[in-house]
């Protein structure tokens, strides 16, 4: 299996970036020069770098504009926009401007080739911790000295604080931060006799799916579990769901022991043998259509699945799942905000009163009833918006129950390439019935390769989440 073009290490990231050894070292000590907002002026000026083509609205001539690529389309980033919209409302002296450019791996795609030619956006968006390789390669402003009494880490839901942080500097405050969730057709459920709150363990599916079959959709049994190409993210939960890991805390790579070995082989059997799920090119819309009654999701596509659906059947939700007498664990997901670093003081200060006002404990709600992303500020949840929403809509309660089992994912998810080549691995099981065993010892050997690469990057981090 060949190397994915987005994994970048810190030294394929600096020579991708033309930078030379001085660079490099600077991005191995764990913090650019100096901190953001009110000391040094020059401190996060970065000559050189410009902003990104962008256009302001005749309304906002003037003002300072800042630039967000924003990883979000559709709902999401109809939410988003509206936000933008209020802030801008909201004083006179700044404008913000989100431009979609798709998902997570074409904005890493768009952000690598936009520091080659340093042009670049004021605000990127991440997902977990694969921010660290633009941070390792001097790209992004730290945040600490932009907090006050009103505004600072303490606002944050506590599981997702570490994420943002390296060597104990900010580079990342929380904002579209979700898990992953199983979402199930509690109408189909239901028409077959089976528990209205779903399943809590594999075992518990695996129970479920020949009544589900019994249900024929377009001349074939319904289908009790849709997976995708993509589902490196579930994955972590899955495996933690077996008892294992994708990697360990002293960097090794464990994903091809025994547990996972075991969860691959399982859902192999339960696709390719027993006909009760199978690979969709697009798990949400299959669910949506009624040819799935499962998929795994995220929460953040609780808005958008619910609506997609109204009228159609009542979409049930539940923990992902785990194998019975293991512990449930999921991945954190999502993103959050960082500064990049150009030639504008003026422009990166802006950019931190946006996250100030998108810290708003009703504007996290708003964001949150929106999407389904979490409201990842703490007072967010007492707002009578989340209340009225869980109180509406249980789901969305679900989801925040489960936060309770949010922990950061392994050391192979901290980058795009290894995340991509962990969800192609899983494609070759779930669309040709590849043997689990060969292609998670052959995923090992290139996830370890990338991890020794990174080791030193990650170990300069500090990283104080598992603690």
């Amino acid at each position: 299996m060949s190397r994915s073009p987005l994994n970048l290490s810190r030294r394929t990231m600096m020579a991708a970036l033309g930078l030379g050894a001085g660079a490099a070292g600077l991005a191995a000590c764990g913090a650019p020069n100096g901190g953001g907002g009110g000391g040094d002026a020059e401190s996060n000026i970065r000559d050189g770098f410009s902003q990104a083509d962008l256009t302001v609205p005749s309304e906002y001539k003037g003002r300072t504009p800042i630039l967000f690529w924003a990883p979000f389309t559709g709902v999401n980033y109809e939410v988003l926009a509206k936000q933008f919209a209020a802030f801008n409302e909201s004083q006179d002296e700044i404008v913000a401007i989100a431009e979609s450019v798709g998902g997570y791996a074409d904005l890493n795609q768009k952000f690598t080739a936009a520091l080659q030619a340093r042009t670049v956006p004021d605000i990127v968006c991440f997902p977990e911790m694969q921010w660290l390789q633009f941070h390792n390669s001097d790209a992004l402003a730290p945040l600490d000295s932009y907090f006050d009494d009103e505004w600072n880490l303490d606002v944050y839901i506590d599981n997702y604080v570490a994420e943002g942080k390296a060597a104990g500097e900010t580079f990342v405050v929380p904002f579209a931060r979700s898990t992953p969730l199983f979402y199930y057709n509690k109408t189909r459920y239901i028409e077959a006799g089976l528990p209205e709150e779903g399943p809590e363990t594999w075992e518990d599916l695996a129970e479920f799916a020949p009544e589900l079959a019994k249900i024929e959709v377009e001349g074939r049994p319904l289908a009790a579990l849709a997976v995708g190409a993509d589902d490196a993210w579930h994955a972590q939960a899955d495996i933690w769901g077996f008892g294992g890991a994708n990697a360990n805390e002293d960097f090794e790579v464990t994903i091809n022991e025994d547990a996972g070995v075991e969860w691959l082989e399982w859902q192999r059997k339960f696709i390719h043998e027993d006909k009760f799920g199978y690979m969709a090119q697009a798990a949400g819309t299959d669910f949506a259509s009624g040819i799935t009654a499962g998929m795994r999701g995220s929460t953040a596509g609780l808005t958008g699945t619910t609506a997609a659906t109204e009228g159609v059947f009542e979409v049930g939700t539940a923990f992902m799942l785990s194998k019975e007498g293991q512990e449930k664990q999921v991945p954190t997901g999502g993103s959050g905000l960082s500064i990049v670093r150009s030639d504008s003081q003026d422009r990166q200060d802006a950019c931190a009163e946006l996250f100030r006002f998108l810290a708003q404990p009703e504007k996290s709600a708003e964001w949150h009833a929106g999407t389904g992303y979490v409201p990842i500020v703490k007072a967010a949840a007492d707002t009578q918006t989340v209340k009225d929403l869980v109180a509406e809509n249980p789901n969305y309660g679900v989801a925040l129950a489960q936060l309770e089992n949010a922990r950061t994912a392994d050391y192979t998810n901290w980058d795009q390439g290894s995340v991509t080549e962990i969800g192609a691995a899983q494609a070759q099981v779930y669309g040709d019935g590849a043997d689990p065993k060969k292609v998670l010892d052959a995923l090992a050997a290139t996830l370890q390769e990338t991890l020794d690469d990174n080791r030193e990057d990650y170990e300069a981090v500090e990283f104080e989440g598992w603690n």
